[in-house]
């Protein structure tokens, strides 16, 4: 354990090589030395008992991924107790003592851990400056998750600290809990009794146990309502429960469905729409053990509910569900290390089926919740198709991009209610081409992609000049056709089409929550449908191809995912809901949808990537940067012997006022990523070893001179 101004890596400036010898004596010389005492600069008076905190410091760098030493003052040894925030000198010099006065370091906050009778470190300990509040907030349950996740992302405990504890506000804290309610009656079953051993789950719940299952939820609005009596049941055996969802909107859905099945009180919604003093307030209402059950988006995974009992995600192949901010962790790994931490219950669904969720199956750790074929059909709508081919032969889908299938469909849902229709673009026409040659329209300034985001607009897509001149550099047109067309424009066009029909639009810029039940026709991008009253009449699903041809691992999983989201919005086919899919009728997650099998269509390609060696069979990490600070970072590294180093390759370069992700290169400059994959069982040991050669890249010095780099293990895109 090292004080705050030890140095951590053992290294010494440059040209004191004569002084090593003496140095190492030293060394020795302080190892048999009996421990000292805990004492200040100035001697002050410390605690009488326990006079040691140990400290967790606000300071996300890896060679810096430890504990450190400080001496309790005598003032503040109430309130200096484990789990509260603290305030404390780190930095150069913080610990030297010269003509008597302390130098260098500066006020940082931290978390104390730990109080002891003495400290690993011989020398003067720095006194704790001051303990910001005497709330604790970092329970040992909480900081052995944030531990392991670290762990496993090859990150550093503080990063996962800041992800897992929200910021404080004093008039939160000030404010008193409600008082606890007792545990409610077990619920009934409900809907539960449609799938297979549905039942089952929900009695083992209210028993105490802790079953673990994989549950393929039917389309229909019950999916909450079944979250809230799963949730139930484990309350009523006076256990705890922690729902994650993936955006705001399902949030509030399984927030109504507990308040109407159990009333207010008895569980905290934690979202950012809330509010950070709101937020805090529930966050520590569940802290206090004041409120057992908790909903939220992907920060509440880390929500330290007491006695847990069920840890639940929904829908987790939502990219929303992966955390930006390092180390990156993905909500359902972290949920799967507290059910193993805390040995409690785990539930993992969704009306579609991720590879993972697959995996956990198949391996024997979860089991299956899933509902008879003959459930599934009455359930499911019916799904038709219509190919690249036939749309090539229609002539009303050549003048209005509406196949002659698709436009039946919608005429006849509109007699009886609402139609959704899926565009997998947002804009008016986000991509453009050349009509006579068909080559990509580009910016003649920064070669971004021109776009048009009203009718007459013509401007480019990352650097936002103008382009009322344009002319083709291939063949010298001036006409223009739209490679993609987006939400907007589908709606002007359905609007002509169906003149009599009010359209409404759901985006990124504007998501509706709901619509009611009347006859409308509802354009939306993937992810931004709104539930309709009574369920959608038919729904379209446009571009299929959009979907289907993205360079990524995870293409077909995610296409799948999303037609299944918005289908399961409409009426099930007992009630005549229909939907239409553009796209190739011969792909799998095209014959998937048709079947309604998402299970089996996860199960071919966990079977396909075990043959190829992909994630998630195998544990994979990126590794990206410069080209020669990638090769020295990887040279360095001591790999485990069964690890496979992929690449480096070139990454796509970031254009300047292009779209920015966490996690992009800068823009201008080269970079390269490494993949490294390892099979099952050294994953673990692969992350130790990223993890360590990392912090001694840092703590030398050497990405000043080549750049950064960085580290994501899992990560969600590999190509």
């Amino acid at each position: 354990m090292s004080s705050a101004n030890g140095d951590r890596e053992g290294r010494r400036p440059e040209g004191r090589a004569p002084e090593q010898l003496a140095l190492i004596r030293e060394s020795v010389r302080k190892a048999k030395a009996p421990r000292a005492k805990p004492r200040t600069w100035r001697g002050a008076a410390l605690a009488k008992e326990l006079p040691v905190a140990r400290v967790v410091v606000n300071k996300g760098v890896l060679h810096l991924d430890q504990f450190f030493d400080y001496a309790v003052p005598e003032e503040l040894d109430a309130v200096a107790r484990p789990g509260v925030r603290v305030r404390v000198r780190f930095g150069a010099g913080a610990h030297q003592v010269r003509e008597g006065r302390r130098e260098g370091g500066r006020l940082i906050d931290g978390f104390l851990v730990e109080r002891r009778a003495e400290s690993d470190y011989a020398g003067p300990l720095a006194a704790l400056a001051d303990v910001v509040s005497p709330e604790p907030v970092l329970g040992p349950e909480l900081l052995a998750l944030a531990r392991a996740v670290a762990d496993r992302y090859a990150g550093s405990l503080a990063d996962v600290l800041q992800l897992a504890v929200p910021p404080r506000s004093a008039r939160a804290e000030a404010r008193p809990s409600p008082e606890p309610l007792p545990p409610p009656a077990a619920p009934e079953p409900g809907t539960w009794g449609r799938y297979a051993h549905g039942e089952a789950f929900l009695e083992a719940l209210a028993r105490g146990g802790a079953p673990r299952a994989v549950w393929n939820a039917l389309p229909g609005p019950h999916w909450a309502d079944e979250l809230a009596r799963a949730v139930a049941a484990t309350l009523a055996s006076g256990r705890g429960a922690l729902v994650v969802v993936p955006d705001g909107r399902a949030a509030a859905r399984v927030d109504a469905a507990l308040s109407g099945l159990l009333g207010e009180g008895r569980h905290a919604l934690l979202t950012a729409e809330a509010g950070p003093e709101k937020r805090y307030g529930q966050w520590l209402a569940v802290r206090r053990g004041a409120v057992r059950a908790v909903v939220g988006t992907r920060a509440a995974m880390f929500a330290p509910v007491q006695d847990l009992g069920l840890v639940v995600i929904w829908d987790d192949g939502d990219g929303s569900h992966s955390e930006p901010h390092a180390p990156q962790p993905h909500a359902r790994d972290v949920l799967l290390l507290r059910a193993a931490q805390d040995k409690c219950g785990f539930l993992l669904g969704g009306t579609s089926c991720t590879v993972e969720a697959a995996q956990l199956v198949e391996s024997g750790w979860a089991r299956p919740l899933a509902a008879p074929r003959e459930q599934v059909r009455a359930a499911a709508p019916l799904v038709r198709t219509v190919g690249d081919g036939e749309l090539a032969r229609d002539e009303a889908a050549r003048a209005a991009r509406l196949p002659s299938l698709g436009w039946q469909v919608v005429r006849d849902g509109l007699k009886s209610g609402p139609v959704l229709v899926q565009v997998p673009r947002r804009g008016y026409v986000p991509r453009l081409a050349c009509e006579r040659c068909r080559t990509p329209a580009r910016c003649r300034h920064c070669a971004g992609p021109l776009e048009a985001p009203g009718q007459r607009e013509l401007r480019c897509g990352w650097c936002g000049r103008g382009e009322p001149d344009w002319r083709c550099a291939e063949c010298g047109s001036v006409r223009l056709r739209a490679q993609v067309v987006g939400a907007r424009r589908t709606a002007e066009e359905l609007g002509r089409v169906f003149p009599a029909v009010p359209v409404r639009t759901s985006g990124r810029d504007h998501i509706l929550d709901s619509v009611p039940g009347r006859p409308a026709l509802v354009v939306s991008t993937p992810g931004a449908e709104p539930v309709a009253d009574g369920g959608y009449a038919a729904a379209l699903l446009l571009d299929g191809w959009a979907l289907l041809g993205r360079p990524d691992l995870r293409a077909a999983e995610e296409a799948l995912r999303r037609w299944i989201d918005a289908a399961s919005l409409v009426r099930g086919q007992s009630e005549g809901g229909t939907v239409v899919v553009v796209a190739e009728p011969t792909l799998r997650p095209v014959q998937a949808l048709v079947r309604w099998d998402p299970v089996g269509h996860a199960q071919r390609e966990l079977a396909e990537r075990a043959e190829l060696g992909f994630p998630p069979v195998s544990r994979m990490a990126a590794v990206t940067g410069r080209p020669e600070a990638v090769e020295a970072f990887v040279a360095a590294a001591r790999l485990p012997a069964d690890a496979e180093v992929l690449g480096p390759v070139p990454l796509p370069p970031a254009m300047p006022g292009g779209p920015r992700r966490v996690g992009d290169p800068p823009a201008g400059e080269l970079w390269v990523r490494a993949l490294i994959r390892v099979p099952p069982g050294s994953g673990a040991a692969l992350a130790a070893a990223l993890k360590t050669a990392q912090a001694s890249r840092l703590a030398r010095g050497n990405g000043d001179a080549t750049g950064p780099v960085r580290i994501r293990i899992d990560p969600p895109d590999i190509g």
